[in-house]
């Protein structure tokens, strides 16, 4: 069942399942993944989270982001999501894995070990309005320039990953 989170430890070693809002409230760590994709002008897509999302709605974020779902393999979780919520086909490859904690609104806790995956793709995305309100594509120099000015207008995880994903993306591009 998609809503039943991977629970994970320190290593990343399975250790059960929960449902998602239980593992958000108890602030467990769990496993997820973020996709950053990128198009031939090395701007990066974002997404700016729909209203009905029950955390961080409106906020700005990377292409897309979930969780892996128990017994299917994370690389096909990734590509299906991608679809799902940006309406996307994209090949996409792993560039790094990061563990962050993170307070977020109504008492929920994000604890996530977050597996990144990045792709190039120059087509537009048609997104799930039921996930996505808005989106533009965005160079890492803009993005980190406008997430200094207004931190309060981007996700917490692309806040702390950002810096990696500069990294990564000037070794793998």
């Amino acid at each position: 069942m998609q809503d039943q989170l991977i629970l994970v430890n320190e290593e990343d070693d399975q250790t059960g399942t929960m449902d998602k809002l239980t593992v958000h409230q108890r602030g467990l760590l769990h496993r997820a993944f973020s996709v950053f994709i990128f198009n031939s002008n090395d701007e990066l897509l974002l997404q700016q989270r729909a209203d009905e999302k029950y955390h961080s709605s409106l906020l700005w974020s990377n292409t897309c982001c979930s969780h892996p779902v128990n017994g299917e393999r994370i690389t096909d979780t990734v590509k299906r999501r991608l679809e799902e919520e940006m309406g996307l086909k994209c090949n996409t490859y792993f560039a790094f894995r990061f563990i962050y904690k993170i307070p977020l609104e109504n008492g929920l806790t994000e604890h996530e070990w977050d597996h990144v995956y990045f792709g190039q793709c120059d087509d537009l995305p048609v997104p799930n309005p039921g996930e996505v309100k808005d989106w533009k594509y965005i160079s890492l120099e803009k993005l980190t320039n406008e997430i200094s000015l207004n931190p309060e207008k981007f996700s917490g995880w692309l806040k702390i990953c950002l810096p990696d994903v500069i990294k990564h993306f000037k070794t793998k591009f």
